[in-house]
């Protein structure tokens, strides 16, 4: 990318929406985002808790971003994924489910893999509530009072520690005025929105609310064999709260429950399988193009089990159809059941507060899947249920001492989660075809073998012979994991403590310390039937294999393939237990009341774990030393973050901040696909350096324009993490900038307007660093502009707006992967198109 283009996407709206700060709040929202009388015209001084006690936004030496409410109402973000749009350092991507393949990225860290062991480098914590997993926290978000974006270690602020960042996200309160909202929008793809909302008081000292939203909307990915769509929208939640206030004593009791039934997600393969020639020196990509041939030819093939005019793979690749080719018989559903309660207790002791916040969350998803991502009735996931349970307790207590020269906090932290999985990989009607038509194309006119080459299951007829004269046993409809079940139970206990030091009025000294205790026990029961794997490690089969493996080593993971090889089956048990300090001591210094200097270090920390997927173990066929538990273990991941930074106001009407980072990353947690099966890596070491810039400019009470920006340079240095040592790491541009402008004219005594505009440029990046696959999976540089325009009557009770989501209809991968079995075949995930629509809303 150019640097044309990037001061293009700079100059483009001017401004960007992720600076600390978030426009006035509504009459009842909570005393938590109150601004200042003097401030109150321009809505700068922002109060945020994200350190546990209520400070400026501005005062706080973190690099801290916030939007309000009514920000994100304007950007119109109805979950995490759209926080993008607004914070240039925050990256969200949706893999291969949106309920467990959900990554949140804060300067490029993050934790990809769709697996349920693995825990978020970034923690997502709704009203103090750790959401433990990304997936979860995905569902429509309720009314929110405003989101802080912490970027960086997180472990002496929050319950949870968190190696990368945090989101915190505060909804609205119930208030004891009596209030209501009712809104309706409708899109294109037939989409349907409703939300409502009502709260009141029962008492002088006892208030409610009850918030609900139902969303549906057609999916935006086509099938090539069928009239079914895929990543359509079809959820609801209902959220009720009570809230106790009485003299020094307040209590926030809150309900939730969520449910979503969806496809999800699609991914189009880029006929790279085709394109990449074939090098008889490197066996991926004369696989990749036997795989593309086979897939192609064998599904279209009814004497082959095939449908006259299958697609196998859509031809020519066209990324802009958003068209992928599935099995008629297979689906993408995704069901996602989530609840929940909480109670948050705040106590004034006199000159100690106590804080305790007690939760349960559940939340269970049900998938099936086409895991060959073709027509070809290869593999597919029937029936993959995973669930959490989380019961959390944190307590603190903070207070000041020495007539305000020390400001502190302590704390303690408890866990108990239990993680269940049941994944059930299948093979599908046409899994020994394709076997043997890879086979036949890899031994079709070699010297030695027959002119019309092998097969291995006698699947191609007898004009063909098969290898060693008897075929291998057949694989049954739906053969494979019978149902692979884990279970990880996990103890978490942490105590903390943040204090400042107030030196003087312009100098403080900030201090945290965490001690970290985690445990985790596994067992696993391991059930699958694959007739041919069950064979091929017979003892009888000794010189068969031998001979195979001499001449076709890789054939033998096609016929028994890691995710459901039998030599696996088994009842599995272990635990891990680690013990960890992290913290964090930064400097900051006022050089006036409107410029604050900052610097120091953190220390992070991410617990180590299990990876749920039998493909993790080592055969003893293939030279390993077995089954054992501790080949599905990976280490923590820390980090070691130093940081300075300025924050500072100019004429109440310009803010500029700034920071400079630099972070090193050990033990990096990376869960890669390698061909046959998803493998956990710790990376010895990944460096995540930059600078972040967050300006707004606010002439006028009714215009803002706002920009962000950041520069990211990330790198993986570890010899053994192959293609990606020495590269950044994925989905990390070197360069993004958001902007955003909001004018909200009042337009007559009973009329107002809004005019919204946002933008998301990113740098060029890469979504795979491997070689072969990086020319079809790349992103050049791109920007996302949404707008909304809108006008509101009767002092705001009623407004109607137009918005457009993708307003240029740009496209890019959101992510990649190499495609199981396929060689040198890669598939993305495509990015949404244009969404647009119409929304009404009223409220009392």
């Amino acid at each position: 990318m150019t640097l044309r283009n990037i001061l293009l996407g700079a100059t483009m709206l001017c401004a960007a929406t992720t600076p600390a700060y978030a426009f006035a709040q509504d009459a009842d929202a909570s005393a938590d985002t109150a601004t200042t009388n003097d401030d109150a015209e321009y809505g700068n001084e922002i109060i945020v808790t994200a350190t546990g006690r209520s400070q400026i936004a501005q005062d706080v030496p973190i690099a801290l971003s916030v939007v309000g409410g009514e920000q994100l109402a304007n950007a119109g973000i109805s979950d995490i994924r759209g926080l993008r749009q607004v914070a240039p350092s925050l990256q969200v991507t949706t893999g291969q489910s949106s309920a467990t393949g959900v990554v949140l990225r804060i300067r490029g860290i993050g934790t990809a893999g769709d697996n349920p062991g693995f825990e978020p480098a970034v923690g997502v914590f709704i009203d103090g509530v750790l959401r433990a997993r990304a997936g979860v926290a995905l569902a429509d978000l309720p009314p929110i009072d405003r989101v802080e974006v912490l970027r960086g270690p997180q472990g002496t602020l929050f319950g949870r520690n968190t190696s990368a960042g945090a989101l915190n996200i505060i909804t609205q309160k119930p208030s004891f005025d009596l209030g209501g909202y009712a809104e309706l929008s409708y899109g294109n793809y037939d989409e349907i929105e409703a939300k409502a909302g009502i709260t009141g008081g029962l008492s002088e000292a006892v208030a409610l609310r009850l918030d609900g939203g139902y969303h549906k909307r057609d999916g935006y990915i086509k099938d090539a064999n069928s009239d079914r769509r895929f990543n359509d929208v079809d959820r609801w939640f209902v959220r009720g709260q009570a809230l106790f206030e009485k003299d020094d004593v307040s209590l926030r009791i809150i309900g939730d429950y969520a449910k979503t039934d969806e496809q999800c997600c699609g991914a189009i393969n880029t006929n790279s399988g085709f394109l990449i020639a074939p090098n008889p020196a490197d066996i991926n990509t004369v696989l990749g193009f036997a795989a593309s041939n086979v897939i192609q030819a064998f599904s279209a093939n009814p004497l082959l089990g095939g449908a006259v005019g299958r697609i196998g793979i859509v031809r020519p690749f066209d990324a802009k159809s958003r068209t992928m080719a599935t099995s008629p018989n297979r689906d993408l559903s995704e069901k996602v059941k989530e609840w929940g309660v909480s109670g948050e207790l705040n106590w004034n002791l006199g000159d100690v507060t106590l804080t305790s916040i007690t939760a349960y969350r559940d939340w269970k998803a049900l998938r099936n899947q086409d895991i060959d991502f073709s027509g070809l009735d290869r593999a597919y996931r029937d029936g993959y249920r995973t669930g959490l349970t989380d019961f959390t307790q944190e307590i603190r207590f903070n207070g000041s001492a020495f007539d305000g020269g020390l400001d502190w906090l302590v704390g303690g932290f408890y866990l108990n989660e239990k993680t269940t999985l049941t994944d059930r990989v299948r093979f599908g009607t046409q899994a020994d075809q394709f076997v043997d038509g890879i086979f036949n194309a890899l031994t079709a006119g070699q010297p030695g073998l027959p002119a019309q080459g092998l097969q291995l299951y006698g699947t191609l007829g007898p004009l063909v012979p098969v290898y060693g004269g008897v075929p291998l046993p057949r694989t049954p409809n739906g053969g494979g994991q019978v149902a692979d079940q884990y279970s990880v139970k996990t103890e978490a206990f942490a105590l903390f403590t943040h204090n400042i030091v107030n030196f003087t009025d312009q100098l403080s000294l900030t201090l945290g310390l965490r001690y970290n205790h985690e445990n985790k026990d596994i067992k696993a029961n391991l059930n699958s039937v694959v007739p041919a794997c069950s064979f091929l490690q017979s003892p009888g089969a000794a010189a068969y294999r031998a001979g195979l493996g001499a001449r076709f080593p890789l054939v033998y993971l096609y016929a028994c393939n890691p995710t459901v090889n039998s030599e696996f089956n088994g009842n599995y048990t272990g635990d891990r237990s680690e013990n960890e300090f992290t913290g964090t001591a930064k400097l900051s210094f006022k050089v006036t009341d409107d410029v604050l200097l900052y610097g120091g270090y953190d220390r992070g920390y991410k617990s180590g774990g299990y990876n749920l997927d039998r493909g993790s173990f080592d055969s003893v066929l293939l030279g390993g030393n077995g089954a054992q538990i501790t080949d599905l273990e990976f280490g923590n991941e820390t980090a070691d973050v130093f940081e300075v930074g300025v924050k500072s106001n100019f004429g109440h009407a310009f803010q500029v901040n700034a920071s400079l980072f630099h972070s090193t990353f050990k033990g990096y947690q990376n869960n890669a696909f390698e061909g046959t099966r998803f493998v956990v890596r710790n990376f010895d070491k990944v460096i995540s350096q930059g600078v972040e810039l967050d300006t707004i400019i606010r002439p006028v009470s009714d215009l803002t324009f706002q920009f962000g920006y950041t520069y990211l340079d990330t790198e993986v240095k570890d010899p053994l993490a192959g293609s990606d040592n020495g590269k950044p790491l994925t989905n990390s541009p070197r360069h993004v900038i958001t902007s955003a402008m909001t004018w909200t004219p009042q337009i007559s005594s009973s009329v107002g307007g809004l005019v919204h505009i946002d933008a998301r440029t990113n740098s060029d990046s890469n979504t795979l660093n491997s070689p072969l696959g990086v020319p079809f999976t790349k992103n050049d540089g791109y920007s996302i502009v949404n707008a909304r325009v809108g006008l509101n009557f009767n002092d705001n009770k009623f407004g109607i707006e137009a918005y457009v989501e993708n307003l240029f209809n740009k496209y890019y991968n959101i992510t990649s992967f190499p495609v199981p079995e396929q060689g040198t075949s890669f598939a993305v995930y495509p990015a949404p198109p244009r969404f647009y629509g119409v929304k009404l809303r009223a409220s009392f």
